[in-house]
């Protein structure tokens, strides 16, 4: 006994040392930048009507974590989840359906719904979880086509199109605040100048399109006492701006999460230029591999 006893300072100095040369994939800190463990991070999303999971769309990291979450997830609210992808368009949303429930082959679909270049590493194993545990995946986005129209002209180019089309929209007329913290970066980043300002405004009207699109399809997506996992563009939830913004407006009494997933040179603790951005943020190293 005495021997064990003996034994045990030096398994604690053997495991300290074994932490300190381990290379980890990434950590989980809150906003305030404090380590927070899978599990607990799993739990309270569990307990929230909306979760936003901001990625940088070439990290794997965040790919297998949005899979192992939707799992979890789908595990602790007994199925009652649905998902909502940035990745898939409004207009292919009845070919989304058709593929979950088996009516399209994988060729099929992936022909005709216009699936991002990654969609295979990145995207494919969400919806092939979907068609084995039967649960909802709706893509929230506007048809790109649209998007680069306002952005080539404003949102007075939607003005024209056929009422089988605005259905895929946001419905307009719609209000864009350029005074959110999201939109004034852009116009700082794009160059907010008078020179470029019709221009600048257009490429703003486009995200906030965008934004809007997501947000009140997502809203409908949602049954009462389902958990939405939303899956985007960091850009597009960091500091519950951009499709938050556009939620409050429609449903204010939704609880909402957000994950923002951000890269560092160190992974020991949150960057001070990094707190807040979300709820949790994922914290990946700097110099990981890329799926594209």
């Amino acid at each position: 006994m005495i021997r064990k006893l003996l034994l045990l300072p030096l398994l604690f100095l053997l495991l300290s040392f074994t932490m300190k040369d381990d290379k980890p994939a990434y950590r989980l800190f809150t906003a305030a930048g404090k380590p927070v463990a899978y599990d607990k991070m799993l739990k309270d999303l569990a307990a929230a009507d909306v979760v936003f999971f901001g990625e940088q769309h070439n990290d794997p990291i965040a790919h297998w974590l949005e899979l192992q979450l939707t799992k979890d997830l789908l595990r602790l609210k007994q199925g009652q989840v649905v998902l909502g992808l940035e990745m898939f368009e409004r207009d292919v949303q009845p070919l989304v359906d058709q593929y979950a429930t088996g009516e399209l082959t994988d060729k099929e679909f992936e022909e005709q719904s216009r699936p991002w270049p990654n969609y295979a590493t990145d995207y494919k194993p969400l919806l092939l979880l979907a068609k084995q545990q039967k649960f909802r995946v709706v893509g929230t986005n506007v048809p790109r086509r649209y998007a680069s129209q306002v952005a080539k002209g404003s949102l007075t180019a939607l003005n024209e199109l056929p009422a089988e089309e605005k259905a895929w929209l946001v419905p307009l007329p719609m209000q864009v605040d350029y005074e959110l913290p999201g939109y004034k970066n852009m116009a700082k980043m794009f160059g907010g100048d008078a020179a470029h300002a019709a221009g600048v405004q257009n490429i703003i009207q486009a995200q906030a399109l965008k934004d809007a699109t997501m947000a009140h399809f997502l809203n409908q997506a949602r049954p009462a006492g389902h958990l939405l996992l939303h899956l985007n563009g960091s850009y597009h939830s960091d500091n519950h701006d951009g499709i938050l913004a556009y939620l409050r407006q429609t449903n204010p009494k939704l609880k909402v999460l957000t994950i923002s997933t951000v890269l560092q040179e160190q992974l020991a603790k949150l960057d001070k230029e990094n707190e807040q951005k979300a709820d949790f943020v994922l914290v990946v190293p700097q110099d990981m591999t890329r799926t594209y």
